[in-house]
Protein backbone atom coordinates (compact mmCIF):
# COMPACT_ATOMS: atom_id res chain seq x y z
CA UNK A 1 0.00 0.00 0.00
CA UNK A 2 2.88 2.38 0.71
CA UNK A 3 4.60 1.89 -2.74
CA UNK A 4 1.28 2.52 -4.46
CA UNK A 5 0.75 5.78 -2.50
CA UNK A 6 4.33 6.80 -3.62
CA UNK A 7 3.45 5.57 -7.21
CA UNK A 8 0.33 8.17 -7.01
CA UNK A 9 1.87 10.52 -5.49
CA UNK A 10 4.59 10.73 -8.13
CA UNK A 11 2.23 10.37 -10.72
CA UNK A 12 0.11 13.50 -9.34
CA UNK A 13 3.57 15.51 -9.15
CA UNK A 14 4.40 15.09 -12.43
CA UNK A 15 1.13 15.55 -13.89
CA UNK A 16 0.33 18.84 -12.06
CA UNK A 17 4.12 19.75 -13.49
CA UNK A 18 3.05 18.98 -17.35
CA UNK A 19 -0.29 21.32 -16.90
CA UNK A 20 2.08 24.15 -14.68
CA UNK A 21 4.70 23.86 -17.94
CA UNK A 22 2.04 23.91 -20.46
CA UNK A 23 0.35 27.18 -18.26
CA UNK A 24 3.51 29.25 -18.93
CA UNK A 25 3.11 29.44 -22.62
CA UNK A 26 -0.19 31.24 -22.25
CA UNK A 27 -1.19 34.79 -19.98
CA UNK A 28 -4.90 33.95 -18.94
CA UNK A 29 -7.51 35.93 -16.36
CA UNK A 30 -10.99 34.89 -15.65
CA UNK A 31 -13.97 37.02 -15.62
CA UNK A 32 -16.90 37.07 -13.35
CA UNK A 33 -18.98 38.98 -15.44
CA UNK A 34 -21.66 39.06 -12.69
CA UNK A 35 -19.34 40.74 -10.42
CA UNK A 36 -17.10 42.29 -12.28
CA UNK A 37 -17.28 44.83 -15.44
CA UNK A 38 -16.53 43.96 -18.41
CA UNK A 39 -17.56 45.80 -21.48
CA UNK A 40 -16.32 45.87 -25.59
CA UNK A 41 -14.83 49.58 -26.28
CA UNK A 42 -14.01 50.41 -29.86
CA UNK A 43 -14.43 54.39 -29.99
CA UNK A 44 -14.07 57.08 -27.42
CA UNK A 45 -16.45 60.09 -26.85
CA UNK A 46 -15.12 62.35 -30.11
CA UNK A 47 -15.96 59.08 -32.44
CA UNK A 48 -12.09 58.17 -32.94
CA UNK A 49 -10.76 54.40 -32.48
CA UNK A 50 -9.18 53.75 -29.26
CA UNK A 51 -6.64 51.50 -31.75
CA UNK A 52 -4.18 50.70 -28.59
CA UNK A 53 -4.62 49.31 -25.06
CA UNK A 54 -2.85 52.71 -24.09
CA UNK A 55 -5.53 54.95 -25.35
CA UNK A 56 -8.01 52.81 -24.17
CA UNK A 57 -6.04 52.97 -20.66
CA UNK A 58 -5.52 56.66 -20.63
CA UNK A 59 -9.28 57.64 -21.76
CA UNK A 60 -10.79 55.52 -18.97
CA UNK A 61 -8.26 56.94 -15.73
CA UNK A 62 -9.98 59.97 -17.32
CA UNK A 63 -13.06 58.77 -15.74
CA UNK A 64 -11.33 57.31 -12.59
CA UNK A 65 -11.47 54.08 -13.46
CA UNK A 66 -8.37 51.91 -13.29
CA UNK A 67 -7.85 49.08 -16.37
CA UNK A 68 -6.80 45.91 -14.41
CA UNK A 69 -7.28 43.96 -17.84
CA UNK A 70 -7.47 44.36 -21.91
CA UNK A 71 -7.25 42.38 -25.00
CA UNK A 72 -7.87 42.76 -28.60
CA UNK A 73 -11.35 41.89 -28.92
CA UNK A 74 -11.51 40.31 -32.82
CA UNK A 75 -10.97 41.09 -36.07
CA UNK A 76 -11.30 44.28 -38.08
CA UNK A 77 -11.22 45.91 -41.70
CA UNK A 78 -9.15 48.33 -43.53
CA UNK A 79 -10.93 50.91 -41.59
CA UNK A 80 -10.59 49.68 -38.24
CA UNK A 81 -13.88 48.59 -38.18
CA UNK A 82 -15.47 45.36 -36.56
CA UNK A 83 -15.50 42.40 -38.65
CA UNK A 84 -18.77 40.99 -38.52
CA UNK A 85 -21.45 41.49 -35.94
CA UNK A 86 -20.40 43.95 -33.14
CA UNK A 87 -22.68 45.18 -29.95
CA UNK A 88 -21.84 47.80 -27.66
CA UNK A 89 -24.24 48.89 -25.18
CA UNK A 90 -26.87 47.08 -26.65
CA UNK A 91 -26.73 49.41 -29.80
CA UNK A 92 -25.72 46.95 -33.05
CA UNK A 93 -22.84 48.56 -34.37
CA UNK A 94 -22.19 46.68 -37.44
CA UNK A 95 -24.51 43.76 -38.57
CA UNK A 96 -23.34 39.89 -38.47
CA UNK A 97 -21.81 38.29 -41.12
CA UNK A 98 -22.92 34.83 -42.13
CA UNK A 99 -21.08 34.88 -46.09
CA UNK A 100 -18.03 32.87 -47.16
CA UNK A 101 -14.91 34.03 -47.69
CA UNK A 102 -10.92 33.49 -47.32
CA UNK A 103 -9.03 33.94 -44.06
CA UNK A 104 -9.17 32.35 -40.52
CA UNK A 105 -12.69 34.86 -39.80
CA UNK A 106 -14.28 32.57 -42.91
CA UNK A 107 -13.07 28.90 -41.52
CA UNK A 108 -16.38 27.98 -40.69
CA UNK A 109 -18.00 27.43 -37.74
CA UNK A 110 -16.82 30.92 -36.95
CA UNK A 111 -18.86 32.18 -33.49
CA UNK A 112 -20.58 35.07 -31.28
CA UNK A 113 -19.29 35.50 -28.33
CA UNK A 114 -21.92 37.80 -26.57
CA UNK A 115 -22.99 38.73 -22.76
CA UNK A 116 -26.68 39.32 -22.14
CA UNK A 117 -28.34 42.10 -20.43
CA UNK A 118 -28.28 40.13 -16.94
CA UNK A 119 -24.40 40.11 -17.72
CA UNK A 120 -24.93 36.15 -18.77
CA UNK A 121 -21.84 35.36 -21.16
CA UNK A 122 -21.85 32.70 -24.03
CA UNK A 123 -20.51 31.43 -27.27
CA UNK A 124 -21.90 30.32 -30.05
CA UNK A 125 -21.75 29.22 -33.56
CA UNK A 126 -22.55 32.44 -35.51
CA UNK A 127 -26.09 30.69 -37.39
CA UNK A 128 -27.60 29.95 -33.84
CA UNK A 129 -27.42 33.45 -32.77
CA UNK A 130 -30.58 35.04 -31.33
CA UNK A 131 -29.86 38.78 -31.62
CA UNK A 132 -31.87 39.99 -28.55
CA UNK A 133 -31.43 41.39 -24.73
CA UNK A 134 -27.89 41.34 -25.85
CA UNK A 135 -25.25 44.09 -24.20
CA UNK A 136 -22.31 43.11 -25.94
CA UNK A 137 -20.96 40.79 -28.82
CA UNK A 138 -18.62 40.50 -31.13
CA UNK A 139 -18.32 38.29 -33.81
CA UNK A 140 -14.61 36.21 -34.97
CA UNK A 141 -13.47 33.13 -35.99
CA UNK A 142 -13.00 29.98 -36.18
CA UNK A 143 -14.20 28.53 -32.99
CA UNK A 144 -11.94 27.23 -31.08
CA UNK A 145 -14.04 24.49 -29.45
CA UNK A 146 -17.48 23.48 -30.22
CA UNK A 147 -20.19 21.70 -27.67
CA UNK A 148 -16.14 20.37 -26.02
CA UNK A 149 -14.79 19.07 -29.70
CA UNK A 150 -11.67 20.95 -31.10
CA UNK A 151 -12.72 22.25 -34.80
CA UNK A 152 -12.46 19.42 -37.05
CA UNK A 153 -10.19 22.13 -39.52
CA UNK A 154 -7.76 21.74 -36.72
CA UNK A 155 -4.61 19.38 -37.30
CA UNK A 156 -2.44 18.16 -34.60
CA UNK A 157 1.29 18.99 -35.02
CA UNK A 158 0.48 21.27 -37.70
CA UNK A 159 3.13 24.30 -38.42
CA UNK A 160 0.60 26.61 -39.35
CA UNK A 161 2.04 28.76 -35.81
CA UNK A 162 1.54 32.39 -35.06
CA UNK A 163 0.64 34.44 -31.46
CA UNK A 164 -3.16 33.90 -31.05
CA UNK A 165 -5.80 34.67 -28.50
CA UNK A 166 -9.49 33.40 -27.34
CA UNK A 167 -12.00 33.14 -25.20
CA UNK A 168 -13.62 30.19 -23.48
CA UNK A 169 -16.57 30.09 -21.33
CA UNK A 170 -15.52 27.82 -17.96
CA UNK A 171 -17.75 25.45 -16.72
CA UNK A 172 -18.53 27.49 -14.08
CA UNK A 173 -19.84 30.63 -16.68
CA UNK A 174 -17.34 32.38 -16.02
CA UNK A 175 -15.59 33.41 -18.56
CA UNK A 176 -11.43 32.94 -19.78
CA UNK A 177 -9.26 34.71 -22.33
CA UNK A 178 -5.91 33.83 -22.86
CA UNK A 179 -3.37 34.39 -25.29
CA UNK A 180 -0.32 32.49 -26.20
CA UNK A 181 3.03 33.90 -25.20
CA UNK A 182 4.66 32.03 -28.39
CA UNK A 183 3.68 31.19 -31.33
CA UNK A 184 1.22 27.96 -31.24
CA UNK A 185 -0.90 26.16 -33.51
CA UNK A 186 -4.83 26.43 -33.83
CA UNK A 187 -5.10 22.55 -32.40
CA UNK A 188 -3.08 23.38 -29.17
CA UNK A 189 -4.08 26.72 -28.57
CA UNK A 190 -7.75 24.97 -29.03
CA UNK A 191 -6.94 21.87 -26.44
CA UNK A 192 -5.36 24.57 -23.90
CA UNK A 193 -8.89 25.71 -23.39
CA UNK A 194 -10.18 22.28 -23.47
CA UNK A 195 -7.64 21.61 -20.42
CA UNK A 196 -9.48 24.38 -18.39
CA UNK A 197 -12.73 22.87 -19.00
CA UNK A 198 -14.27 25.17 -21.98
CA UNK A 199 -16.72 23.53 -23.89
CA UNK A 200 -16.97 26.55 -26.51
CA UNK A 201 -13.98 28.85 -27.03
CA UNK A 202 -14.03 31.12 -29.77
CA UNK A 203 -10.36 32.74 -31.67
CA UNK A 204 -10.41 36.10 -31.51
CA UNK A 205 -7.15 37.39 -33.66
CA UNK A 206 -3.31 36.49 -34.31
CA UNK A 207 0.03 38.16 -34.71
CA UNK A 208 -1.42 41.84 -33.53
CA UNK A 209 -2.86 40.28 -30.36
CA UNK A 210 -2.04 42.02 -27.27
CA UNK A 211 -2.99 41.77 -23.82
CA UNK A 212 -2.68 43.92 -20.37
CA UNK A 213 -2.59 42.27 -17.39
CA UNK A 214 -0.45 44.36 -15.08
CA UNK A 215 -1.20 41.45 -11.67
CA UNK A 216 0.73 38.92 -13.58
CA UNK A 217 3.45 41.54 -15.25
CA UNK A 218 2.15 40.92 -18.37
CA UNK A 219 2.06 44.39 -19.95
CA UNK A 220 1.43 45.26 -23.86
CA UNK A 221 -0.25 48.77 -23.89
CA UNK A 222 0.51 49.09 -27.28
CA UNK A 223 -1.37 47.54 -30.44
CA UNK A 224 -3.36 49.18 -33.60
CA UNK A 225 -6.67 47.35 -33.88
CA UNK A 226 -10.11 47.63 -33.79
CA UNK A 227 -12.54 46.67 -30.82
CA UNK A 228 -11.27 45.93 -27.16
CA UNK A 229 -11.96 43.81 -24.52
CA UNK A 230 -11.91 45.72 -20.81
CA UNK A 231 -11.83 45.00 -17.30
CA UNK A 232 -11.88 47.92 -15.05
CA UNK A 233 -12.67 48.88 -11.57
Amino acid sequence: MFTILILLTVVIFISATQVTKQDKRFVSYIVDTKKQDLKLYWKDNNSQNFKSLENLKVWLEKKNKTLVFAMNAGMYKKDYSPQGLYIENKKSLSVIDTSNGNGNFYLKPNGIFYITNKNIPNICITEKFKNYNIKYATQSGPMLLINGEIHSGFKENSTNLNIRNGVGILETGKVVFAMSKEEINFYDFANYFKTLGCKNALYLDGFVSRTYLPSQDWIQIDGNFGVIIGVTK
